[in-house]
Order: C-alpha cells, then sequence, then structure tokens
C-alpha cells in the first residue's frame, strides 16, 4: 500500500461542529469538543475528519453562508482553538479537511457589502448584477432552494443572482479578482496546515451569461411534489431530466473545469493535499490527475433500497467511467440527506442493515466517508413542533404544502420536516443522560436531541459491548487498516446472478493479497457458487468462526451474514478468479 496516498487509504469521518460537543454550555458543538473526542475518533480507526464550515455566518443556511473566509464562528471557538485542534488531529496521525464553500457568500460578507452600496464600487462586478425585465427578474431561473434565482436590491435598482437562498448572492468566478480573493482564503487554511478541502457545490460557480430562458415543462414547487412522489426508478429518472432542462443553464457549465484545474494545481504545490468535491460527476476528475481527488459516489448513496443488483450496477457504471488514476470515493450519508438507517430500515432488521451499509463503504474499492453518529446508529429526527424547526428549507416547504397543496398543518408539518435537514442534523449521542451527553442537563441544545439515546444508541452503551453497532465498525474499520486487498485491491463481482448475495473479489495485481466479500442482503439463508476453487481463511464474519478454513466455492450464507475470505495465494485457481 505504500504507493497509495494518505486519502486513498483514509477512513474519513465527517463532522457537523454544531452538533458533536459542547463544551461552554452554550447548547452549541465548539472546536474544543471535537478536541476532546479526538481519542474516541482515533480508537475507531478514523485517519481523517472533514469538518463542515466554522467560518463566521449568520445562520441563514447554518454555515454555508459565510461572512469571512479566514476566521472561526465565535460560537465555535477562535482560531488559536482552530490551531490546537489541528495540531493535536496531527499528533493523532489523524488528518483534516474544511468544507470550502466556493459559489457564494453570506449578504452580510464585507464583499457583498460593498458591492451592493452602489453600481459603480469596485467590487460591483464580485457579484451577479443584471437588470430586471419587463417589471420583473431578468430571466425565469429558479434557485434550487424555491423561488427566482434572482432578488432585486432597491438600493441599485437591479437584481443580483443567488443559486441558493437570497441571503447566498453567488460570487462572478469571471471575475479575476474574485478567482484571486478565494484562491487566498484557500492558501490561508493551507499555511496553517489542513490537509484539504471538501468543495461545496462545485458545479454551479458559473451559469450561461446569456441568460437564457429554461424551458421545463413544469415548475419548481410542482416538480419538487412529484420528485417527493415518485413510487418507482422510471418515474424518478424521467423526472432527474426535466430537473436537468430546468437548470442547465445554471450547472456543470464547461468553464468550471477550468477553475478546478487551477485550484488544483495550487493545492498541489503545498504537497500531499486533497480536493473533495461535493458531486457525483465522473468529469471532475478531469484527466485523473489535474482537476479533484475524490468524487463522491452519490448514485449509491441514493439508492431507493440495497440490493446486489443496484450496488453491482452502481459499481460497474463509476468504475467504468473513472479516467485512468481516478480514485473512487464512496459514502452512505451526509447533512443533507435522510440518515442511513431511517432510509433503508424495515423496522425489523435494522442492525444487520445498517451493518451492511458499513460493509459497503468500507469493503468496496475506494475512500469511505462515514457521517458522525452512523458508527452508533443514529436516526432521523422527524420535528412536529414548527417553532424547532432551525432549517429554513424545511420551513420554506411546509409553506408549500400549505399554500400551494393545501396540506394540512398537522401533516404539512411533518413533511417539512422530512424535506428539510434538521431530521439528519442532531446532537451526536454521547451516553444515555440528559441531552445525551452532548450538552449540560440544564441547557437546550440547538437541536433536540433524539428520545432513541436512552435505548442505547449512544457511544457509552455501544463501547464495551461486543455485538454493538459501534463494534461492528470499529472492529471492520481495524481490519481494513491491515489488510491491503481491501484498500487497493481492485474489484471484480462474482456470483452476479444472484439476487440476494453481494459478493466481491478484492485483489491486489500479480497474484497478491485477495480476499472474498460476501453480504447476504435479505433476511432469509441464500447460498451462492462463487466461481472460486480453493480454500481460504475467514478474517471477519458475522456468523462464522474467523480464522477458520473455508471452501471457495459454494458459500451458504446466513440471514444478512457479512464474511471476508482471505484466499491462499497457493490455492487460487482459474474460474472467476481470472475473470478480466
Amino acid at each position: 500500500m505504500s504507493e497509495l496516498k494518505w486519502w486513498q487509504k483514509a477512513v474519513f469521518y465527517q463532522i457537523y461542529p454544531r452538533s458533536f460537543a459542547d463544551t461552554n454550555g452554550d447548547g452549541i458543538g465548539d472546536l474544543e469538543g471535537i478536541r476532546r473526542h479526538l481519542d474516541y475518533l482515533q480508537d475507531l480507526g478514523v485517519e481523517a475528519i472533514w469538518l463542515c464550515p466554522h467560518y463566521p455566518s449568520p445562520l441563514v443556511d447554518w454555515g454555508y453562508d459565510v461572512a469571512n473566509y479566514t476566521d472561526v464562528a465565535p460560537e465555535y471557538g477562535t482560531l488559536e482553538d482552530f490551531r490546537r485542534l489541528l495540531q493535536e488531529t496531527h499528533r493523532r496521525n489523524i488528518r483534516v479537511i474544511v468544507d470550502f464553500v466556493l459559489n457564494h457568500t453570506s449578504d452580510q460578507h464585507p464583499w457583498f457589502q460593498e458591492s451592493r452600496s452602489s453600481r459603480d464600487n469596485p467590487k460591483r462586478d464580485w457579484y451577479i448584477w443584471r437588470e430586471g425585465r419587463d417589471g420583473g427578474p431578468p430571466n425565469n431561473w429558479y434557485s434550487t432552494f424555491g423561488g427566482p434565482a434572482w432578488e432585486y436590491d432597491p438600493r441599485t435598482g437591479q437584481y443580483y443572482y443567488h443559486f441558493f437562498f437570497k441571503e447566498q448572492p453567488d460570487l462572478n468566478w469571471r471575475n479575476p479578482e474574485v478567482k484571486r480573493a478565494m484562491f487566498d482564503a484557500a492558501r490561508f487554511w493551507l499555511e496553517m496546515g489542513v490537509d484539504g478541502f471538501r468543495l461545496d457545490a462545485v458545479g454551479t460557480l458559473f451559469e450561461d451569461p446569456a441568460l437564457p430562458d429554461q424551458t421545463a415543462p413544469m415548475s419548481y414547487e410542482e416538480w419538487l411534489k412529484r420528485w417527493s412522489a415518485a413510487a418507482d426508478e422510471a418515474e424518478r429518472e424521467r423526472l432527474q431530466r426535466v430537473r436537468q432542462e430546468m437548470f442547465r443553464y445554471q450547472e456543470d457549465l464547461p468553464e468550471v473545469h477550468d477553475v478546478m484545474r487551477e485550484l488544483r494545481a495550487l493545492v498541489d504545490t503545498y504537497g500531499d493535499i486533497v480536493l473533495v468535491g461535493e458531486t457525483e460527476d465522473l468529469a471532475y476528475y478531469g484527466n485523473g490527475e489535474d482537476e479533484l481527488h475524490l468524487v463522491f459516489n452519490f448514485p449509491l448513496m441514493k439508492a431507493p433500497r440495497l440490493t446486489p443488483a443496484v450496488v453491482r450496477a452502481n459499481q460497474r457504471e463509476r468504475l467504468a467511467g473513472m479516467p485512468p488514476g481516478a480514485w473512487p470515493c464512496n459514502t452512505m450519508g451526509n447533512h443533507d440527506v435522510s440518515r442511513a438507517l431511517s432510509r433503508y430500515g424495515d423496522g425489523q432488521h435494522d442492525l444487520e442493515i445498517a451493518r451492511l451499509a458499513a460493509a459497503l463503504m468500507l469493503t468496496l474499492r475506494g475512500t469511505p466517508f462515514i457521517y458522525y453518529g452512523e458508527e452508533i446508529g443514529m436516526r432521523d429526527l422527524i420535528l412536529t413542533d414548527l417553532s424547532q424547526f432551525r432549517d429554513p428549507l424545511g420551513r420554506w416547504w411546509y409553506q408549500v404544502e400549505r399554500e400551494l397543496f393545501g396540506t394540512p398543518h398537522e401533516e404539512a408539518v411533518v413533511r417539512g420536516a422530512r424535506f428539510g435537514r434538521d431530521k439528519c442534523r442532531t446532537p451526536m449521542q454521547w451516553s444515555r443522560g440528559p441531552n445525551a451527553g452532548f450538552c449540560p442537563a440544564a441547557v437546550r441544545p440547538w437541536l433536540p436531541v433524539h428520545p432513541n439515546h436512552a435505548e442505547g444508541v449512544n457511544v457509552a452503551d455501544q463501547l464495551e459491548d461486543p455485538d454493538s453497532l459501534l463494534s461492528f465498525y470499529r472492529r471492520l474499520i481495524h481490519l481494513r487498516q491491515r489488510t491491503p486487498a481491501l484498500v487497493a485491491g481492485d474489484y471484480l463481482p462474482l456470483a452476479e446472478d444472484s439476487n440476494e448475495a453481494l459478493v466481491f473479489l478484492r485483489r491486489l495485481p500479480e497474484d497478491g493479497q485477495a480476499c472474498l466479500v460476501a453480504m447476504n442482503m435479505t433476511a432469509h439463508p441464500t447460498q451462492v457458487d462463487t466461481g472460486l476453487d480453493g480454500w481460504g481463511r475467514c478474517l471477519f464474519s458475522t456468523d462464522r468462526a474467523e480464522r477458520r478454513e473455508e471452501a471457495l466455492r459454494e458459500l451458504r450464507l446466513a440471514p444478512f451474514e457479512i464474511t471476508i475470505i482471505e484466499l491462499h495465494p497457493q490455492r487460487q485457481s482459474h474460474g472467476a478468479a481470472e475473470h478480466p
């Protein structure tokens, strides 16, 4: 594994700072809270941390509306606290990457305050200002967060463009001064010692300067309604094409790849730095060496069900579509989507399904990203009190349900909670005590704590339980770290006719180590023909004795069984093991 970069080998852990650990009693997580739990992360096997935005912000979009790119939000701490956190993580051989919001700033950022002050301000062209048309916005583009993408500013009588909330005006990346300022912000953190960036919303940096109207056959609100009610994959694919038409002039324009290449060239001057993009588009790998290092496998994360056929199709498409030298990146959750257990759990086999999701991340080819709390089985918390909503997306969707669709209040609140992102951002559950140990008992946390923390969904209860989900994560992560084939090996699907079991080989080149990974993704026993001859040694299993010798050809798998077998080099034979 020596030839791989650190970010190809590492297990990443995403932290939403506001929800991780509160040390000063204000109900808000902070940098010191992260620092105090580094030993927990190290014991888990985490080798890199992704920090969601830690910058000063008016919190319209909870940190993704940045008011200062070179400071720390006061509720999280200070720059000195950040330096201390960085030093402590590096001392434990844990890397740190930070969110970098390239597309837009807060409307409270000094740059925008200057830009909107007059039409002839030197920073006017740092944002996208246009004259209206026929008494309204310059065109019919939508914001992805609802409503028009243009906001009228009476101070200067023009509209400014915002792909997200109106409080998040888009930067004008066609202006070289903007690029210079943003690259200077990147240098600030690189010189402090961060190990890379997760680039927010990379596809939205440019929009068609001619401002042509979009021609989608429905409104965005109607599209969202149909999308949330889509009953099958065919309908979702049709609606996805409608959305692509709706936003075709606002997303993934060719010019963004020029910026990615320039940013890659910049970070390469700082050594072994990683760029991770919030995108699933494989085009952002460039030629495999000149744009992003990692692109998320969101199609797997967004799959409505986890089945062998779904995973095989995903891997076939993703791995074949990557340019030479590119490296995959897998995740099952983040701060914008329902937690994996809430998406895939069936109420009867939830622990088993959570294990399957973890095993996919940690055994498929590519760098795994774990979202905080997934390792203990945290679930979505669906708020039923509108006053507890913090995410404006949830409140907006409540209004859409009430005003456009006539949904009764109680149902509209639940639908708003499901649409919004509060559900997956609740405080980390450290114990079964008050507020799950996130903050002092007498303090009200910024979002309510999920009540299931008192039912075993917490770190303290699971830490010493060998059968807990946390112990499963820890065992599998540590196995991955000491098993070169699970990190660097090629992916080779086996038993592709099975509807019950996902079976594949991870194999190093030139007769190197090979591991058979088998997962029964159903609630009943199954048997598969792997096509492999010979024997192997069980390295890891939920159902069979480890270190036991196993015949490879016929595998009988218990319900939801996950097993990893190391093939004996001298006994590897033809069959599927020789399949290209």
